[in-house]
């Protein structure tokens, strides 16, 4: 990097808001690999959040989204799951299907029941659904159902028909399930989310274990990173320095490489931190600072390898 771009970026950070623009007239484009939308105004509700939650009952939708994220240079976002409803996953394909800002869907559906085969051939006639969510969520938990042969042959049918499988809340626990279905269903691309955000293990053989399986999934090409849910709160308060997080970043980094990390911002669910820019401007500055090259992989490049979207605007990459 260059010191006119670095005095830009620095610039950019100081006052709390992103920039990508590298040189006059040069930007790296932002796809958000992690948003969710839902309508608490519908009239069949919706499974979260709950109307307990005063910072996200309200209606998350595209054109609400479209207001924060443009301004700060993100030109597409993938909308993942955020409900075990059946119907809701055609519902958030007629949301897209409106606005251009969404180039991919994460559904929710279940490998193992015996319609699965069929529900999941009628949402990927679409070329916006791009995979489902499995993991620890919905009262779900992948590890437990990998001795079931149906599982198996149902993500092997996933991976067949060009999809991703995205996985929910990681623990050690579904970091060694990730390790076994990788194992069984080699070709099958997996989105590990939130990576940032897990606890590690204290005890040490756990500690042992999880690293393990962590540098094992390092290993493996077709296995991606979201850099999402970093920020952290300790003792009530949310720490804004890159330094707090750096070790973190630098670990998964260290594992995973360049060519494996994604960007997600985790909307409107990021909101109970802090706002979207403060999580935008921390990574903006962990990866811009290791150059264009490897801050365009992390933006954008990276995303079209694990999700295959769909290029829908001129503003979009691909």
């Amino acid at each position: 990097m260059n010191r006119r771009n670095f005095l830009t970026l620095a610039a950019s950070a100081a006052v709390g808001l992103p920039s990508l623009r590298w040189q006059e007239g040069s930007t790296i484009p932002i796809i958000d690999t992690h948003i969710h939308l839902f309508d608490t105004a519908r009239s069949q509700g919706v499974p979260w959040p709950t109307q307990k939650d005063g910072i996200l009952y309200q209606p998350a939708l595209p054109d609400r989204y479209r207001t924060i994220a443009v301004p700060l240079g993100i030109v597409g976002a993938i909308v993942v799951e955020a409900s075990p409803w059946l119907e809701d996953n055609q519902w958030i394909l007629d949301l897209a299907a409106k606005d251009k800002i969404i180039v991919g869907t994460v559904g929710n559906l279940e490998p193992g029941k015996p319609d699965f085969r069929q529900q999941l051939d009628r949402f990927q006639r679409n070329p916006l659904f791009r995979g489902i969510r499995y993991g620890n969520l919905w009262d779900r938990d992948l590890s437990r159902q990998l001795s079931n042969p149906k599982v198996i042959e149902d993500l092997r049918f996933l991976a067949q028909s060009g999809l991703v499988l995205d996985t929910a809340n990681p623990n050690p626990v579904l970091l060694a399930a990730i390790v076994r279905v990788t194992d069984q269903v080699p070709e099958l691309r997996v989105v590990i989310d939130h990576l940032p955000q897990m606890t590690i293990p204290v005890e040490a053989a756990t500690r042992k274990l999880y690293e393990a399986h962590l540098h094992e999934l390092g290993k493996r090409p077709q296995v991606y990173v979201k850099i999402s849910e970093v920020l952290r709160r300790v003792d009530g308060k949310i720490p804004q320095a890159l330094s707090f997080y750096r070790g973190r970043l630098d670990e998964l980094f260290g594992i995973f490489g360049e060519d494996r990390l994604l960007y997600g911002s985790d909307w409107p669910n990021s909101d109970q931190w802090l706002p979207f820019s403060a999580g935008l401007s921390l990574v903006n500055e962990y990866f811009t600072a290791k150059g264009r090259t490897v801050a365009e992989k992390y933006f954008w490049k990276n995303s079209a390898a694990a999700y295959h979207w769909l290029k829908r605007d001129p503003s979009q990459p691909k």
